[in-house]
């Protein structure tokens, strides 16, 4: 086991990031934007800068958080299924240039003018997805899907209905502990109920293989997936983030505890977004929290 995060919501620059991380004292992080921009967009140039920096900091990047197949590229969209291919392609090149072996990747939008799991829509996914999960198997790393606001987010049984059509040593999980606190469960029929992400949790774990520790509270629907929701410090919200990590470490889990606070830098959200300066005490008061309730779970 060990720590790692999005320290993209300690800063926006490559400095302030491995700052935030040195700081914690970890070995790894989790790149997911550079100045605003994702780290398979972002110039050559910049990525030299960026590997340059990582290596003379001695931290080893723990996954890609790409925007492939994830919930701004429409499932029904020939054009973002090829957007998405090219991103894989160039991220997988970068990849091996770190020594890094996960991607963060998924399923493609929940939409919202269609039942998002029309039997057309599914068919759509379970045509496209397999392709990108190839491109991993090619490349020699691993296609991590995320629950968050695609179809395998949908509920435990969507994610388990993705696993049940790839086959695949390359295709597995990241678990977020937040995104069921504020994730309608598309189950029956509506009106949905929240998701539990305990429930989630026990349903997917054996395919778990990176946990992306967010907590929070719901505070009001807002028409699609996600409902709106108050960010907390680990531990302090819906997310049953102490009973998760406990059952984790009691089953000798090995894999990355990545940090994704969306306290006060909402990454989706700019305009929740506070001075970098909170924003980076923030992000390391929240690593520090965590590693503490990690501490406590292995007392207990």
């Amino acid at each position: 086991m060990f720590y790692t995060g999005f320290a993209d919501e300690a800063g926006k620059g490559i400095d302030a990031q491995i700052r935030a991380t040195k700081e914690l004292g970890w070995t790894h992080i989790e790149t997911r934007a550079v100045d605003g921009v994702n780290i398979t967009d972002i110039s050559d140039a910049a990525f030299d800068a960026v590997e340059e920096k990582l290596a003379a900091a001695g931290l080893r990047v723990s996954c890609f958080g790409s925007t492939v197949a994830n919930w701004g590229k429409d499932p029904r969209k020939e054009e973002d299924f090829q957007r998405s291919r090219e991103e894989l392609a160039r991220a997988i090149v970068r990849m091996r240039r770190l020594g890094c072996t996960a991607i963060r990747g998924m399923s493609f939008t929940a939409v919202r003018d269609a039942r998002p799991d029309s039997p057309e829509i599914e068919a759509e996914i379970f045509r496209k997805l397999p392709v990108l999960v190839r491109m991993c198997e090619d490349g020699g790393v691993m296609y991590l899907h995320e629950n968050c606001a695609n179809y395998g987010g949908l509920s435990f049984e969507h994610t388990l209905r993705l696993l049940d059509r790839i086959h695949s040593d390359s295709f597995a999980l990241i678990f977020d502990t937040g995104n069921p606190v504020a994730t309608l469960d598309h189950r029956g029929s509506p009106p949905y109920k929240l998701q539990s992400s305990w429930e989630f949790y026990t349903h997917v774990k054996p395919f778990i293989r990176s946990v992306h520790i967010k907590d929070g509270e719901f505070l009001a629907h807002t028409g699609g997936i996600f409902a709106d929701a108050r960010y907390t410090w680990p531990g302090e919200g819906k997310g049953d983030v102490r009973r998760i990590v406990a059952d984790l470490l009691k089953g000798g889990y090995d894999g990355p505890f990545s940090m994704e606070p969306h306290m006060a830098a909402v990454f989706h959200d700019s305009s929740k977004a506070s001075p970098e300066e909170a924003a980076y005490a923030t992000y390391v008061e929240y690593g520090r929290r965590f590693m503490k309730l990690v501490s406590e779970c292995r007392v207990a």
